[in-house]
C-alpha cells in the first residue's frame, strides 16, 4: 500500500470509528497491595482525554477463579472513562472476607496515587459481573463498614467509598441463592459457596449475611444499576430482583434491567444498546 492510501485508509478510520482515533494508554500490572508473598496488581486504562467517574471493575470466575485481563467493560474506555480491572485473592487463596478487604484497598490506593497515575478519582463507580458483579455490589453497598474495609495495602487516610454500582447477574442473597437456583445452578453455586464460605450459607449463616449485598442496604448507598439475563442457567435474576426491590424499599436510585433470552454473560450485556445504558447511568451520577 503507497503512503498516500495508508493515510487516506487511516483517514477514514478515523471518520467511520472514531473511538480508534482516540489514544488509550494502558499501564499493566500496577501493584496496589502485598499480602505476605502475594502481590496484588490492577491493570490501568486511560484514554486520551478521561473524564470521570473512574471505573473500578470486578473480574467474575465463581471467586475461585478469573482474571483482571477479562474486561468486558473496555467499551466504556472508547467512550472516554479511565478504568481500573484489578486482581483479588480467589476462595482458592484466602476465604472470605478477603476478598472484600482487597477490592477496598485498591480503591484507596487509587485514591493516594491519583496524581501519580494521570487519574481523577474522586468518583468511582464500581462495576462487575457474575462474582465480580456479586463484590461490586457488596464493596459499593457497604461504603464505611469496618469489618469489610480490612488494612490490606495500608493507605487508611484514604476513602474506599464509591459513588455508584454497576453488578452485571451477581449475587445478593446468599441465604435464598440455592433455593432460586436451577439443578444446574446449584451444581455450580454449592461447590463454590463451600469454597469462598467454608461451608454452605446454612452451615455459615452469619458470614453469608455479611456477604450478602441486600443485608447492608441504608439510605447513603450510591446509586445502582443491574443487567441480568432472564434466561440466565447459573445465577437466578430473582438475585438482582432482590437487591433492586431492597434499594426500592430505601428510597434509593437503581434500574434493574432484565435482558430478555441472554444468559450467565454474553455480548448482549455489553453491545452498543447497553454500553450506552451503562455512559448514561456514569453521567448520570452527582458530581459531589
Amino acid at each position: 500500500m503507497s503512503p498516500a492510501r495508508r493515510l487516506a485508509f487511516v483517514l477514514f478510520l478515523a471518520l467511520v470509528f472514531p473511538s480508534l482515533a482516540s489514544a488509550i494508554d494502558i499501564k499493566r500490572d500496577i501493584e496496589y497491595a502485598r499480602v505476605g508473598d502475594l502481590s496484588l496488581k490492577l491493570d490501568l486504562y486511560l484514554p486520551e482525554k478521561a473524564h470521570p467517574p473512574l471505573i473500578v471493575y470486578v473480574h467474575g470466575g465463581a471467586w475461585r477463579g478469573g482474571s483482571k485481563k477479562e474486561n468486558p467493560l473496555r467499551p466504556l474506555v472508547d467512550q472516554g472513562f479511565a478504568l481500573a480491572s484489578i486482581d483479588y485473592r480467589l476462595s482458592t487463596q484466602a476465604p472470605f472476607p478477603a476478598q472484600a478487604h482487597d477490592i477496598k484497598a485498591a480503591i484507596r490506593f487509587l485514591r493516594a496515587q491519583q496524581s501519580q497515575l494521570g487519574i481523577d478519582a474522586h468518583r468511582i463507580v464500581i462495576a462487575g459481573a457474575s462474582a465480580g458483579g456479586h463484590l461490586a455490589a457488596l464493596v459499593g453497598v457497604t461504603n464505611g463498614d469496618k469489618e469489610l474495609e480490612g488494612t490490606v495495602g495500608g493507605n487508611l487516610d484514604q476513602s474506599s467509598d464509591v459513588q455508584g454500582i454497576i453488578s452485571l447477574f451477581g449475587a445478593s442473597n446468599f441465604m435464598t441463592i440455592l433455593e432460586q437456583s436451577t439443578d444446574h445452578g446449584r451444581s455450580v453455586r454449592i461447590p463454590a459457596l463451600q469454597l469462598l464460605l467454608g461451608g454452605l450459607p446454612t452451615e455459615k449463616p452469619e458470614l453469608a449475611r455479611l456477604a450478602s449485598p441486600v443485608n447492608h442496604i441504608d439510605a447513603h448507598d450510591p446509586p445502582l444499576l443491574l443487567l441480568h439475563g432472564d434466561a440466565d442457567p447459573q445465577m437466578p435474576p430473582e438475585q438482582s430482583k432482590e437487591l433492586a426491590a431492597a434499594y426500592e424499599k430505601a428510597g434509593l436510585p437503581v434500574k434493574l434491567v432484565i435482558i430478555p433470552g441472554a444468559v450467565h454473560g454474553g455480548k448482549q450485556f455489553t453491545d452498543p444498546e447497553r454500553i450506552a445504558l451503562m455512559k448514561e447511568f456514569l453521567e448520570s451520577l452527582p458530581t459531589k
